[in-house]
């Protein structure tokens, strides 16, 4: 899960050397903790959120496919 979330963020920033993704792991849920860059949060959130909610539409896809839920957060 982490991985595929890195993968997609990394994509959309300008400094994805700054990219941080901490991933929390319990039975059956997965919080991942986003932190970017202080000027790529726009590019990862989106013009009215609509590019975070594409993360987690995808990222809960991919987490079901598993029998388990996942929880997006970004981090300032």
């Amino acid at each position: 899960m982490k991985e595929l979330a890195e993968y997609m963020v990394k994509s959309l920033v300008d400094h994805p050397e700054e990219v941080k993704i901490t991933e929390v792991e319990s039975e059956k849920t997965s919080i991942l903790e986003i932190s970017v860059a202080s000027d790529d949060i726009g590019k990862v959130v989106g013009k009215d959120g609509r590019i975070i909610k594409s993360l987690r539409i995808i990222l809960a896809s991919s987490a079901a496919k598993k029998g388990k839920r996942v929880v997006v957060e970004m981090l300032d």
